[in-house]
């Protein structure tokens, strides 16, 4: 399997270079337009194939792209590889805007292959081992009654755009675990300081299911925390590492395995070993797809919101 990476910058040094080095058979393509930076990693790396360019990288027959480029740039590097039928894996946001994002999966569909939104809160293993209702389509045990999402930072308020579409599209999606939650469904809560959002919390109820997704962007530290409970049990997660079952009056402690690296704690690996699926079947379930879409579509509401809150006073 040939597959390229675009955009060698921090999120790429970080989560996924140290994991494709060692995905066996894998011939991989580094692509970038700092010289520098290529010629470094693709020697740091052993890759032998390199290109500087989308039409270098088109001339290669690649089987699938990694784009990791800046999101501004995503739309006009996503495009050329669907038109040429050629998968594509995008790191959230897959654009700027609700409606760029929606273009591009319809173009996807036009050419029948498969685009893949990077979220890898979908795939962290301590959750997905003990979260029955992480996913919808486990039926397995009693059913999900309630999941808060927490995702703080220090000292960072932003413009409502950045805030929400470059951050808190992560808890977002992370509780909007059947791809169906609208804008006109949810209780928002925004604060602002100076202009800039501080504060964002949504909530939301599916039949009888509470979903809530926090940000604090004036905590006391960067934290991420998550709740779940179900009928007479529940979990709380410190992270992703880390957690807590309780049931019958008694606490477990959860955790990973002490060698369990940051990329597969964090999801980077399975969403990986998923993604080389789609890859190889060509193929990508629907309703995937329409979560990442409706996500999208939500964060682009609720920035017009927060947009209008603020302009209002």
């Amino acid at each position: 399997m040939r597959i390229a990476s675009i955009g060698l910058g921090d999120i790429a040094q970080k989560a996924y270079l140290p994991l494709l080095a060692s995905w066996p058979e894998l011939d991989w393509v580094m692509c970038s337009r700092q010289a520098d930076t290529l010629a470094d990693l693709a020697q740091q790396y052993r890759v032998a194939h390199t290109a500087a360019n989308v039409e270098e990288v088109l001339a290669l027959n690649v089987d699938g792209v990694m784009i990791h480029a800046a999101t501004h740039a995503h739309p006009a590097l996503v495009r050329p590889f669907l038109a040429a039928g050629i998968p594509v894996f995008v790191d959230k946001p897959v654009a700027q805007s609700g409606a760029d994002v929606e273009a591009l999966f319809n173009l996807a569909e036009k050419h029948n292959t498969p685009l893949f939104a990077g979220f890898n809160r979908r795939y962290l293993p301590l959750l997905n081992a003990h979260l029955n209702g992480q996913r919808p389509e486990d039926e397995l045990g009693s059913p999900l009654l309630s999941l808060r999402w927490e995702k703080h930072r220090h000292a960072l308020p932003d413009a409502p755009r950045r805030f929400i579409f470059d951050d808190f599209i992560h808890p977002l999606d992370s509780i909007n675990l059947h791809g169906d939650m609208n804008i006109d469904d949810l209780d928002v809560f925004a604060q602002f300081d100076e202009g800039l959002l501080a504060r964002l919390d949504i909530r939301w109820h599916r039949d009888n299911s509470l979903f809530e997704a926090s940000m604090n962007r004036q905590y006391g530290a960067t934290k991420e925390t998550i709740a779940a409970a179900y009928r007479n049990e529940c979990y709380f997660f410190d992270g992703f590492t880390r957690g807590e079952r309780m049931q019958d009056n008694q606490v477990a402690q959860l955790s990973l395995p002490d060698w369990t690296g940051m990329q597969a704690s964090k999801g980077f690996e399975a969403m990986l070993t998923h993604w080389f699926e789609v890859v190889n079947t060509g193929r990508i379930d629907a309703a995937i797809t329409a979560r990442s879409v409706a996500s999208h579509w939500v964060a682009e509401d609720l920035v017009a919101y927060c947009e209008a809150l603020r302009d209002n006073g």
